[in-house]
């Protein structure tokens, strides 16, 4: 859509139309003997006049830049490229560039979820014989991408990065809850906190009472509703309450804590899944084919913020201008 605004160019006629426009010429001389006449009234004409033309000329180009800044347009300037993705192997990704024959191509280094958009969005700043390769650990997309020119994918999966969770047991039953918790392996490592501290993401609050004011946590597990007022309007599902308050979101199940293994597993993933975020998958190296079906969305182009800086200038200049003739 952005290349409708090409359609606009006829503006430009508009300064032309008014530094030219027509001036009355009164075509009349005193003279001595101009009483011995017939009196007859004086003619008038109407000329084109060239006004300012420097003026005229920064007023057309302010018009033009104008019309190519909203337009966007995007010039092919890219060549072979290999886009690397932050945290990959540096060896293995000069290795695979080499494979690939594009050792001395132009390289650009992205966040892993970032790679495959970045390339889609930028796809028309590539010329059309430039090869495309992206490398690194690149979590599987939502959906088949599709890009309007070949791209080829390789991958390798990063080492998952280890990760504390800080939580804090205010239970009686403090015992059955460090016990799902110890079942919890991978990459991520849980904590429990004798005290709530900054750190703590979690609270476990099995008591009656309402907590203090001053302790909060963005997530808290509660098995008494009556201690938060939160709660009695709060949205069910799964059988789980939910709801936001002050001190943090909050969780609620009649089934707390879990008495079989299969519960306690079931509530780590959800912690994980709507809490925290999914664990990213990589995704498996492939090649895709250019989809004539696949439109680019309207790029930033890299002549943009040059077009912005020359519109600036050109408007300076243009007051300036302006601001000298009516001196």
């Amino acid at each position: 859509m952005n290349a409708l605004w090409w359609l606009a160019l006829p503006i430009l006629l508009l300064p032309v139309w008014w530094h030219r426009r027509k001036r009355v010429q009164n075509k009349a001389a005193p003279m001595a003997t101009a009483r011995f006449l017939p009196r007859t009234e004086p003619r008038q004409t109407r000329v084109w006049l060239w006004r300012d033309p420097l003026l005229l000329l920064v007023r057309c180009l302010l018009l033009a830049v104008l019309i190519g800044w909203l337009a966007d347009p995007v010039y092919p300037f890219r060549g072979d490229t290999v886009v690397v993705t932050e945290g990959a192997d540096p060896a293995w990704a000069l290795r695979e560039a080499a494979q690939a024959g594009l050792a001395n191509a132009e390289r650009v280094t992205l966040p892993a979820e970032q790679a495959l958009g970045w390339v889609h969005t930028h796809e028309r700043e590539w010329q059309r014989d430039a090869r495309l390769l992206v490398l690194g650990d690149v979590p599987m997309p939502a959906a088949q991408p599709a890009f309007g020119r070949p791209v080829e994918v390789r991958t390798q999966a990063a080492a998952p990065v280890k990760v504390e969770r800080h939580v804090y047991i205010a239970s009686e039953r403090a015992a059955e809850w460090r016990r799902m918790f110890a079942a919890q392996v991978g990459p991520e490592k849980i904590i429990v906190d004798d005290t709530p501290d900054a750190a703590t993401t979690l609270i476990v609050w099995d008591r009656a009472e309402t907590p203090p004011a001053s302790l909060r946590a963005s997530l808290w597990w509660v098995t008494q509703p009556s201690a938060f007022p939160e709660l009695a309007k709060a949205r069910t599902l799964s059988g789980m309450r939910y709801a936001d308050s002050a001190r943090g979101r909050l969780w609620h199940h009649a089934d707390w804590p879990p008495r079989d293994p299969e519960a306690a597993r079931a509530l780590l993933d959800d912690w994980q899944q709507l809490h925290i975020k999914p664990r990213p998958y990589t995704m498996s190296s492939q090649a895709f084919a250019a989809d004539k079906d696949a439109n680019a969305p309207a790029p930033g182009g890299a002549l943009r913020g040059i077009l912005l800086a020359i519109l600036a200038a050109l408007f300076v200049l243009e007051r300036t201008l302006t601001h000298a003739r009516r001196r």
